[in-house]
């Protein structure tokens, strides 16, 4: 058998990396824009830790391994945590220690440069998917457990057409209601952009202000953001078409917590949709909400369907 050479990244892979990759990861195509976009050009990556199994001038195997280099707020680089967003190896080679070999390079990467645990694959801003999808990757899940990984919890994506898509008449009733009480949904203006990333931020996740303020420098139009606001104080927001220029993906969404209960999410969820149906769009789906948490019900009651689940898995590396 052709010995298999082991190296980092170098320009000129690319072809090789996203032909393996879409043999081998079929549930999750990737095109050359979205690798460009998603791996080469986040500012977190470093060309030693995308590993390459090569055999012949071929690649055969290929394991992502990335760390933090620019925080995603203030000056947090989470500087205990590495993350591995893909890998995957040629059917051909399966079994005979090429994954773990690139597994082993991904994790000294990471412990040269000073983490102690890394997950599969909850890495933001730039996620493939949420997790291991067992149901569609067994092979996958069952190397990462062997690999030491533990499952830390189950995301699921959902999806929900839009061609029956209507406004129940209680949602609209619940929406006078609570305008009648001083509340106010409308449309995002730009005098509402700075408020809204910080309290995205800071009440929510560093990644959706982030993904806020990216998309709007890219395809996001402010009429896509829908705002929640109580008295003038803004309380939710909803939106759609914020990662990646992909106008029937859904989020981010979120109302306070201090004043959860009230039903806001739900007519801020039914108005985006309603928006997004008003746009001659087809479909809404995201990647990852909980299955049984408060938002995952609200998903289910307004009509999402469970498409696919991820295992968030991590270990220890040090």
């Amino acid at each position: 058998m052709t010995s298999i050479t082991y190296r980092p990244y170098r320009p000129g892979d690319e072809d090789g990396i996203i032909d393996l990759w879409n043999v081998c990861l079929s549930w999750d195509l990737i095109t050359r824009l979205r690798f460009r976009n998603l791996v080469l050009l986040d500012p977190n990556f470093d060309p030693q830790g995308l590993r390459i199994a090569e055999q012949e001038d071929r690649i055969i195997g290929v394991l992502y391994a990335v760390r933090r280099r620019l925080p995603m707020i203030g000056t947090e680089l989470e500087q205990d945590h590495g993350w591995i967003p893909f890998f995957y190896t040629d059917p051909a080679v399966r079994r005979q220690g090429v994954a773990s070999r690139l597994l082993q390079e991904g994790e000294e990467f990471l412990r040269q440069h000073g983490r102690s645990k890394v997950f599969f694959s909850s890495y933001a801003p730039n996620y493939i998917v949420p997790g291991i999808d067992g149901e569609r990757y067994p092979e996958g899940l069952a190397w990462l457990k062997g690999s030491g990984f533990g499952r830390n919890y189950t995301a699921v994506a959902m999806d929900r057409s839009l061609v029956d898509f209507h406004t129940p008449p209680e949602v609209m009733e619940l929406k006078q209601k609570r305008e009648q009480e001083g509340y106010t949904f409308k449309l995002a203006q730009d005098s509402d952009l700075v408020e809204l990333i910080a309290f995205a931020t800071d009440v929510f996740n560093p990644d959706w202000g982030r993904a806020i303020r990216e998309g709007l420098l890219q395809r996001l139009g402010i009429d896509q953001i829908l705002i929640a606001r109580d008295q003038g104080k803004l309380v939710g927001f909803c939106l759609h078409n914020a990662y990646e220029g992909v106008a029937e993906r859904f989020g981010p969404f979120g109302v306070d917590p201090l004043i959860q209960g009230k039903g806001l999410g739900k007519i801020l969820l039914y108005d985006c949709l309603a928006l997004m149906r008003a746009q001659g769009l087809h479909d809404a789906w995201f990647l990852w909400t909980g299955e049984h948490n408060a938002a995952g019900h609200l998903y289910q009651k307004a009509g999402f369907h469970i498409t696919r689940r991820f295992d968030i898995m991590s270990k220890p590396i040090q």
